[in-house]
């Protein structure tokens, strides 16, 4: 009989693979969320994460995945994590991550690539993956053993949150996900690894998102630098408070970058304080309510006009912004940029740039401001300027919001979009909005009053971000309801993606804004119809009064067809209450919008 502690000693210890491994790793540094499509090699990464805790949402598509997980991130400051498998999967996930670039949100592409000793051979799905993704990756890793996954984990996630945010790659060979470890190295690896930067990222999403780059601060804090940095910071506040002081028409621009910062108290504060009127850009809207009496956003152009100091919290002075330029701005402008980037103020060379994080600027702004207080005031000619057109603008809006006009055009039924929006109780809904027509236009009518409650196209005007951000949206703020407002093109591209939100029971409502095409259908003069191929349907031009709300129908959840002010109401009515899944087809007048929206001249 053989002795049972040789037996022991002679059992092997437990080992896991490299799905686990990585799981394990993403697990400890906080990982909650993770958006994909699974296939060959990462369907056992994603049940090993599901296993951990981790809620992992499949998609029909890697672009919407992508573009979920680059959401996600803004929505939450934790890196959205998309898993991919190789090749092909990962090109598709480039939108996402191209997506996070533009935008600058915090995001890890996951993507499963060839077994290493057949790269180069043609193998299934070959990619050299590291080079496809480089122009869109702030850091880019590949793991080439088990033992390396922990420490390439840690550092592509903190890298994406760190400095400017942005988009990282970590590439998976299918050998190393198979390539197995005793799991109490594998333990000892992922603690090793990841508390350092467990506990910096901690720190980065829940205090105060301070998003300098770590390599810069600890260069400060180590060398002999670092009281001549604060003198800096210091003299450039202070310069900030004397150009806002001496302003005769000063003016705060704010963006996304300010509400990804979390900087809605400073901000408010600092508003407050000045009496400066304020305006946002399409994503900052709501960092302050679009109601706030120093709102400038219906008198936008008299206030970039005109304003001889801007203060741009969190925001580039790009195609968004007409760049800075005359004749949209004045010419003698002075521009006064806090940024996280100091390769972003370096560009825009503007009277005075602040390199920091919004949130803890313009609370320096604000301690400044407070030791000797200024305040334009109701009665400044400067604020009863702004204040009179945008009050102009605002009651000319209203008289065309308050037409029933049927068929549809596109301010009739915004205006009940908005007034169902603004009557759903407790925290705001999350908006939403693709398309060019219908975002242009809801950007105008629907009203913001939270941060982080509008996403649209962005910095890149990307279309097809629609479904993928209603899904980030509902499982990053679960205790919210989600509306999209979607033209049918912007529709269109991730229109699959409704069984998504059946499947997992998300409180989406999608409205689409369906005028038949790109723009609104055949819109071509009698002299463009011409050629051997004249009787095909318009470029444009999609099936007129399509069924789209048949589509989540096929899945089991509600459809709705609208034509009247009435029909539309209903479906709001119940479709909010119900918080399930939805789609609101509403069919516009195909000649209701213009081209393009409000770009004609970008296109």
């Amino acid at each position: 009989m053989a002795d049972d502690s040789v037996v022991a000693s002679a059992t092997p210890p437990p080992s896991i693979d490299g799905n686990a491994v990585v799981a394990k790793a993403l697990s400890h540094l906080g990982v909650t969320h993770m958006f994909g499509v699974v296939g060959i090699p990462v369907t056992s990464l994603a049940t090993r994460a599901m296993s951990l805790g981790i809620r992992f949402i499949a998609f029909h598509n890697e672009q919407s995945a992508g573009y979920a997980a680059s959401a996600y991130g803004y929505l939450t400051g934790k890196p959205g994590i998309l898993l991919t498998v190789s090749g092909p999967g990962c090109v598709h996930g480039l939108a996402g991550l191209s997506n996070a670039w533009a935008n600058t949100w915090p995001m890890v592409m996951i993507s499963g690539s060839c077994d290493q000793r057949d790269a180069g051979r043609g193998d299934f799905q070959e990619l050299d993956q590291i080079e496809a993704v480089r122009a869109f990756s702030k850091l880019s890793e590949k793991a080439k053993d088990v033992r390396e996954i922990p420490n390439c984990v840690s550092r592509v996630l903190d890298r994406a949150v760190s400095g400017r945010p942005g988009g990282c790659y970590l590439d998976l060979p299918s050998d190393v996900l198979r390539q197995r470890i005793v799991e109490s190295e594998a333990d000892e690896l992922v603690g090793r690894h990841v508390t350092k930067s467990r506990a910096s990222l901690r720190s980065e999403v829940e205090s105060t998102h301070v998003t300098e780059t770590r390599a810069s601060l600890k260069s400060e804090i180590e060398s002999t630098h670092v009281t001549e940095a604060r003198a800096s910071l210091r003299s450039e506040i202070e310069s900030a408070v004397k150009l806002l002081r001496g302003a005769e028409r000063p003016l705060i621009v704010l963006g996304k970058g300010a509400a990804y910062s979390r900087a809605e108290d400073e901000v408010k504060k600092l508003v407050e304080l000045t009496g400066i009127p304020f305006l946002p850009t399409p994503m900052g809207k709501g960092l302050l309510p679009d109601t706030h009496e120093l709102s400038a956003t219906a008198a936008r152009s008299l206030a970039i006009g005109k304003c001889d100091v801007a203060l741009v919290v969190g925001a580039r002075l790009n195609w968004l912004l007409h760049f800075g330029e005359a004749p949209k701005w004045s010419k003698d402008v002075n521009f006064v940029l806090v940024d996280v980037s100091e390769e972003e103020i370096e560009l825009r060379k503007p009277k005075l740039g602040i390199v920091g994080d919004a949130k803890r600027v313009v609370g320096l702004l604000n301690r400044e401001i407070k030791d000797d207080p200024f305040c334009l005031g109701r009665g400044n000619p400067w604020v009863e300027a702004i204040s009179k057109k945008a009050k102009e603008n605002g009651e000319k809006m209203e008289l065309q919001l308050a037409k029933d006009v049927v068929p549809f055009n596109f301010l009739t039924p915004m205006r009940i979009i908005r007034d169902a929006i603004l009557a759903v109780e407790g925290p705001s809904p999350v908006v939403v909005s693709e398309g060019a027509n219908t975002m242009d236009v809801g950007r105008s009518v629907l009203v913001q009053k939270e941060p982080r409650t509008r996403l649209d196209a962005g910095t890149w005007g990307t279309m097809g971000v629609g479904l993928g951000y209603c899904i980030a949206a509902a499982v990053a703020c679960p205790d919210r309801l989600v509306v999209a407002v979607e033209g049918d093109s912007g529709f269109g591209f991730s229109a699959m993606e409704v069984e998504t939100l059946v499947r997992y029971n998300l409180p989406v409502v999608v409205i689409v804004f369906n005028n038949g095409g790109v723009y609104g259908g055949d819109r071509r003069s009698p002299e463009e119809i011409s050629g051997p191929h004249k009787e095909d349907p318009a470029p444009t031009s999609f099936v007129p009064n399509a069924g789209y709300h048949k589509l989540i129908e096929a899945f089991g959840g509600k459809g709705y067809i609208v034509e009247t002010p009435d029909e539309l109401k209903s479906a709001l009515s119940e479709s909010f209450a119900a918080r399930k899944p939805a789609v609101v087809n509403v069919i516009i007048d195909p000649f209701a919008g213009a081209e393009s929206g409000r770009l004609q001249h970008k296109n």
